[in-house]
């Protein structure tokens, strides 16, 4: 099959039936070749799932240091459930280490920045977020 790429785009799911199809008729090689695809669409599946959540606790982040007296358990709970979920994802895909977020990173906070601005109603002049911000640091009420 040809169209491995754009088939794995649509529907994982699909594309393992075909590649089992493709391995009862005896193509290995092409079975291969949508194996690799497969691969390939999981692997940014996970990256784009890891920059959402990573977006997200950077916008909790953003709005807990921004707004004081705002703070709540909901922002709480959000920056913790960001957090496991980024390391459930890193636990599942270990390419998707350390490295890979600190090169996200300044995008990440971008959008998070623009994200936090639309929900408070109000710029920061924030221009960056630690790790440490991001990832340690304690976000209790």
């Amino acid at each position: 099959m040809k169209y491995w790429q754009q088939l794995s785009t649509r529907s994982h799911y699909q594309t393992a039936v075909f590649i089992k199809q493709t391995l009862q008729a005896g193509d290995v090689r092409e079975a291969t070749t949508g194996i690799e695809e497969l691969i390939d669409a999981l692997s940014r599946s996970d990256r784009r799932a890891l920059r959402s959540h990573l977006v997200r606790l950077m916008t909790h982040a953003i709005k807990w240091q921004s707004q004081p007296e705002a703070r709540s358990l909901s922002w709480s709970a959000s920056i913790r459930n960001a957090r496991d979920d980024i390391a459930d994802i890193q636990e599942e895909t270990p390419s998707l280490t350390e490295a890979v977020i600190r090169q996200m990173w300044d995008k990440c906070f971008t959008a998070a920045k623009r994200e936090a601005e639309g929900e408070m109603n109000q710029r920061t002049s924030m221009t960056g977020l630690s790790w440490d911000e991001v990832f340690k640091d304690p976000y209790d009420l």
